[in-house]
């Protein structure tokens, strides 16, 4: 089983954060419509509200324990 992406750790724990869309787009200001589609796949959020959502979700992003990190990135 492959690992999960950003993008289904971020479906996921909006789908399950217990708040209806129209709650988590008055909250963080992302569109209601942008969430759907975001749910729905069809499409993928994009910087600014990626990082909002996270905020709001109380998740982020970190390294892998134990992978070292490429130089000159």
């Amino acid at each position: 089983m492959g690992m999960a992406t950003v993008t289904d750790t971020l479906r996921a724990a909006l789908e399950g954060c217990g708040q209806t869309r129209y709650a988590v787009s008055k909250a963080t200001g992302i569109p209601e419509s942008t969430l759907s589609r975001f749910v729905a796949g069809g499409k993928p959020l994009r910087g600014e509200n990626i990082d909002k959502l996270s905020e709001y979700l109380g998740l982020e992003l970190r390294p892998k324990a134990g992978k070292p990190r490429r130089k000159g990135r």
